[in-house]
């Protein structure tokens, strides 16, 4: 059975920057700087994005509809008039929680092996 393009499975695998970048906008919509700051603070430092990086990332997501660009700009006298801010789409959402499952199960899998289960590990 060949999946749908707007079927969530059929974006997955996600890479591990598209994947965060949904994530850290599951909150709410942000602008490109403070993804990268959520991105840094949720994996706690193991995942750092670059600009290139990230605005790679952020155009592929906004091509397949898995991320929206909001088209107003902030007031001058509040933020940065330049600062374009992204928000997860509808169908952004069901593909991160499609990928949180896959990886999900894929450490449920490991974790039943007796070489990566935390009781049999050696100190």
């Amino acid at each position: 059975m060949e999946k749908s393009p707007k079927e969530p499975r059929a974006f997955l695998p996600l890479t591990a920057a598209m994947y965060q970048i949904l994530v850290a906008l599951a909150d709410g919509e942000r602008h490109g700087y403070a993804i990268m700051r959520e991105v840094d603070a949720q994996t706690v430092g193991v995942i750092k994005l670059g600009p290139a990086t990230l605005y790679t990332s952020l155009k592929r997501l906004l091509a397949s509809g898995l991320v929206e660009e909001n088209g107003d700009r902030p007031d001058p006298r509040l933020d940065d008039e330049r600062r374009r801010y992204y928000r997860l789409s509808g169908l952004g959402r069901q593909v991160a929680i499609a990928e949180t499952d896959r990886l999900e199960a894929l450490v449920t899998a490991a974790r039943r092996k007796p070489a990566f289960n935390e009781a049999s590990a050696s100190p």
